[in-house]
């Protein structure tokens, strides 16, 4: 792993911590012009330390670590000049890990070009305000939106420091958290509209959750807020959370979610859990390690992609009734109609981030494609578990053109478990320059990805 002291101690670390204000460096005005100017030219010279920051990289890619300690580091956006905007989340989740002091919300300026981070400014809610920070932050038309404990709040940027001068203001607030999956990751396209995920309260809808041979409520009454995409206008305030803005459904976890090139929504969806737990008598250990596959899916208005009452069986490469609904592991029933996934990935990675590659400094197969961030698998269980890494999947004419590969790993160090991981990728982000950024809640690290070889 890289040393973060030493990186430290060779360079003028700027912190600024705060509720909600401003932090300045470089000059009186405070104005980052070497930022600017790094980001603008895409200068990518200094040289990458010779362990990429502890990852595994294809031949010509190198690696810095960008910031690092953060607090458990969500989802990133990048502006146009450069700063790096993180969204920290706390929460059960993470037990008694500490949490950073200041806000949620982190700037990030390298005003060097050397690949490190050397302001780091929070804002926002803290703990100590009561808050617990967010998933999902993007940036849209010159204004930075975020998730906010139960809401989407925006910023105003067009102050010179790094941090937003204002208070936010509330898009959507009632936001459910209760259950499974409270975050709110989403996406704005070039209209304005605001795509959400409402992630499901429970492992399958089942009378007892999570309940060995327990049945499912059929029909499952938490698809009418839960387990699907809301739409909102990211140009309207004040709009409040309800079942009549649903815009797909059947969708367990939609953490990873990304406007593709030609205006397509993407989103990744993590598979329910513990088929072999729950129906010993259907399915082996084995069969419980291997099934549901994660899968990326290209959402449509009105679309239905199947939760609870189907999962994805990549072996027989079709939707399958759920045992809860009286599958036996081969019946498709009802699934016949519901909407199947664009790629598949091995069972319980966790995808958590998705970004579509925007720049022109990755040699030319890797434009347009999707880079996906796997959080990391906890039941995989007789086997190793498996993800701890961000995959590439190519796209050609806007569909998906080839298989998956690994495109980064190395995350976890020794051992790929949630409780001993070193660092779990959570978010991948693509700068102006055409760096490629990704984020860790673990460690709380942020890596730079760049491209050095021959184009």
């Amino acid at each position: 792993m890289a040393d973060h002291t030493a990186v430290a101690t060779r360079r003028a670390l700027v912190i600024c911590t705060f509720v909600v204000a401003g932090c300045t460096s470089a000059d009186e005005t405070g104005r980052d012009t070497a930022g600017e100017r790094a980001s603008a030219s895409g200068d990518t010279s200094a040289a990458c330390p010779s362990d990429n920051g502890g990852i595994t990289l294809p031949p010509g890619f190198c690696a810095t670590v960008f910031a690092d300690s953060l607090g458990h580091a969500r989802h990133m956006a990048v502006a146009p000049n450069g700063t790096v905007y993180v969204n920290t989340w706390s929460g059960r989740y993470y037990g008694d890990a500490p949490i950073p002091r200041g806000g949620f919300l982190v700037a990030l300026r390298d005003t060097s070009g050397d690949g490190v981070a050397d302001i780091v400014a929070r804002f926002g809610d803290s703990a100590q305000s009561g808050g617990t920070g967010g998933t999902g932050i993007t940036i849209h038309r010159g204004a930075l939106y975020a998730e906010v404990k139960d809401r989407i709040v925006r910023y105003d940027l067009s102050g010179e420091g790094p941090t937003p001068s204002g208070a936010p203001t509330t898009i959507v607030d009632r936001l459910p958290l209760t259950g499974d999956h409270p975050p709110h990751p989403f996406a704005i396209d070039s209209s304005g509209a605001l795509f959400m995920n409402s992630g499901s309260a429970s492992n399958a809808c089942g009378i007892r959750d999570r309940t060995p041979e327990s049945r499912g409520h059929d029909p499952c009454t938490e698809l009418r807020t839960r387990a699907g995409i809301w739409r909102y206008d990211a140009n309207r305030t004040g709009q409040t959370f309800s079942a009549s803005e649903r815009y797909a459904t059947g969708i367990r976890n939609a953490i990873g979610i990304a406007i593709a090139p030609d205006g397509a929504l993407y989103a990744t969806q993590h598979g329910r859990d513990q088929l072999a737990e729950s129906w010993p008598k259907l399915y082996t250990a084995e069969q419980g390690q291997n099934l549901p596959a994660e899968e990326l899916l290209r959402i449509e208005q009105g679309g239905d992609y199947g939760w609870p009452y189907c999962y994805y069986d990549d072996t027989k490469r079709q939707l399958v009734l759920a045992p809860e609904y009286g599958g036996n592991g081969t019946e498709v029933g009802r699934c016949a109609s519901m909407k199947a996934p664009v790629v598949t990935f091995p069972a319980h990675w966790a995808p958590n981030g998705l970004v579509f590659y925007s720049g022109d400094r990755f040699p030319e197969r890797y434009r347009t494609g999707a880079f996906i961030a796997f959080h990391g698998s906890w039941n995989r269980a007789p086997g190793p578990q498996g993800g701890y890494n961000v995959v590439f999947v190519p796209f050609s004419g806007g569909n998906p053109s080839g298989a998956f590969e690994v495109f980064a790993d190395g995350f976890a160090g020794a051992e790929k478990t949630p409780d001993r991981a070193a660092h779990r990728p959570s978010g991948v982000a693509v700068g102006g320059d055409g760096a490629l950024y990704i984020s860790d809640d673990a460690g709380g690290r942020i890596w730079r990805v760049v491209y050095r070889g021959a184009r």
